[in-house]
């Protein structure tokens, strides 16, 4: 549970402490609590929320699940994802169906306890023999949030009904740092623990995010105000990298406080290691290399969060750090030579993301044009794979008119790229109508660089999130003049993997579904691995 700010790390802090437990050998899950009324993450702005993270079963989540997921090593579902929206559907629908016998539905007891079979039900897991044994649960939001008051009631009763010692409360609070006596404030954090305690719930232990480390007058303040004891007050600085951070909170003991609150069996974290080598990596990697990213979302970081996370697993496996330049598609349109351009020029490798919309398609295609005629290592992503159709069928096929449908009127063009017909939508629906989650690609190339990429074996599965294919009816033109689909679907109607020939280009490829979903701190997307390599040979 957070203070009375939001963005202060709740998700990483959660996904440390799961990392922690792994590494001592404990079966962890995790589920993720938004508060707000939206059924998922589907429709949100990359603007205001960062990217939407898509699960194997196709569920649109929070960016924070991707966080679990490679923290953890462990794959969600959308059973690990809780909003205000599922809930109120699931009692609404219940109440439809007569299941409350002509009761008066209320918030107290039909909401919470749905919240808390919701709960349970995601916390047994659906692997029989292999249940989880620890169940972290985030609460988005701050303290006090009226939108997050439910939940704060249901995990109450939870916490009355499984007994204390099955259940422990963590708080991540910010400690500012301000005025010129630059002395840490720990009201705010008193303020906040305060309102919780009056909902029924007291801190067991409490994170303190700051700038820098708080010192112990500070943790002595929060300790007695809080009524938490000292050596379960742990500060967490900013750190250069977040693979810091569960080695972090090892060395503060917070393996030691967990253990004795849920009164675990935890054996020594004999996986601890690779968390502080991958640190160290990161923090003092001799190699840099340079990677430019093209979007329209490269204003907020966050928008583009597991792309930057699988460029990072990719380059900490070889050796070297990323310096990633975000690049505004929209500077690209013009080739008269601006910063942008110049950013794109001085780097050794380019990648193109998925997106939406009509904004700085122009300029990506620009970037890809580049990248493929000076033989510069480039990865297309989703929409960037789409991009890459198009610039090859206008720049090298000849199709001079060739576009997608997402952008131009099916009949001013020629439309390599087309709206999927199985996920048109008549009422124009946006949530859930594109082809979302794990699906199946098979390689119809044996001396394809992706297929060894990915050991040369016959199929992959992947995470899609896209309602545009290209267009079958090109394929061959395209594949004539040299574009090579070696990746297409069971029925070989849908393609999914394209590359230039090694023999043309050193690395250039592109696929429709997102392989920074998969993508772990340990193992790393093969596509973004094969990228990173081309880069630095």
């Amino acid at each position: 549970m957070g203070s009375s700010v939001i963005g202060i790390g709740k998700g990483i802090v959660t996904s440390s402490i799961g990392a922690l437990l792994k590494a001592c050998n404990l079966r962890v899950t995790a589920i993720k609590i938004d508060p707000y009324i939206n059924i998922d993450a589907g429709t949100f702005s990359p603007y205001e929320h960062g990217e939407v993270f898509v699960l194997d079963d196709g569920c649109e989540v929070d960016l924070d699940l991707g966080n679990y997921e490679r923290f953890l090593d462990i794959h969600l579902s959308s059973s690990n994802n809780i909003t205000t929206g599922k809930i109120y559907q699931l009692v609404i629908n219940r109440e439809r169906a007569g299941d409350y016998l002509g009761k008066t539905v209320q918030i107290v007891p039909h909401i919470t306890d749905a919240i808390q079979q919701w709960i349970e039900g995601a916390a047994r897991g659906d692997d029989p023999g292999q249940e989880p044994e620890v169940c972290l649960i985030e609460l988005g939001g701050t303290t006090g949030d009226i939108e997050g008051m439910p939940f704060i009631e249901a995990l109450r009763q939870l916490q009355r009904r499984v007994k204390k010692e099955n259940f422990c409360c963590c708080h991540v609070s910010l400690i500012p740092c301000i005025g010129t006596s630059r002395e840490f404030k720990t009201k705010p954090t008193q303020s906040s623990v305060s309102i919780l305690r009056s909902y029924g719930l007291h801190p067991d232990m409490i994170v303190c995010r700051s700038e820098a480390a708080i010192n112990s007058g500070a943790k002595d303040k929060i300790s007695m105000f809080c009524d938490v004891e000292q050596d379960r007050v742990f500060a967490l600085p900013d750190l250069k990298t977040i693979y810091g951070v569960p080695s972090e909170l090892q060395e503060q003991g917070i393996i030691r406080a967990l253990s004795e609150c849920l009164m675990l069996k935890v054996c020594a974290c004999d996986r601890m290691k690779r968390w502080s080598s991958i640190s160290e990596i990161a923090l003092h990697a001799n190699e840099e290399v340079s990677i430019a990213l093209v979007g329209k979302y490269t204003a907020l970081g966050d928008c583009y969060a597991s792309v930057v996370k699988a460029l990072e697993h990719s380059c900490y496996e070889q050796g070297s750090k990323p310096k990633i330049k975000y690049i505004d598609s929209e500077l690209l349109i013009d080739s008269a030579e601006n910063q942008a351009w110049e950013d794109l020029k001085t780097s050794r490798c380019l990648i193109v993301p998925g997106g939406f919309g009509t904004r700085g398609v122009a300029g990506k295609m620009n970037a890809i044009k580049w990248a493929r005629q000076n033989k510069i290592p480039f990865l297309g992503v989703c929409l960037g794979f789409q991009l890459t159709v198009i610039e090859y069928a206008r720049n090298v096929t000849g199709i001079a008119d060739a576009h997608s449908t997402e952008f131009v009127p099916e009949e001013s063009c020629d439309p390599v790229v087309i709206e999927m017909l199985e996920y048109k939508d008549p009422d124009k629906k946006m949530g859930g109508t594109m082809r979302l989650g794990l699906r199946e690609t098979k390689f119809v190339a044996k001396d394809s660089i992706v297929r060894g990429l990915y050991g040369n074996v016959g199929k992959i599965r992947e995470r899609h999130r896209h309602r545009y294919e290209i267009n079958p009816d090109y394929v061959n033109e395209l594949e004539k003049s040299g574009l090579r689909f070696v990746g297409k679907n069971e029925d070989e109607t849908r393609m999914e993997i394209l590359e230039l020939h090694s023999t043309v280009h050193p690395y250039f490829v592109a696929v429709q579904y997102h392989p920074e979903y998969s993508s772990r701190p340990f193992c790393p997307s093969p596509v973004y691995a094969g990228l990173i390599m081309a880069a630095k040979s």
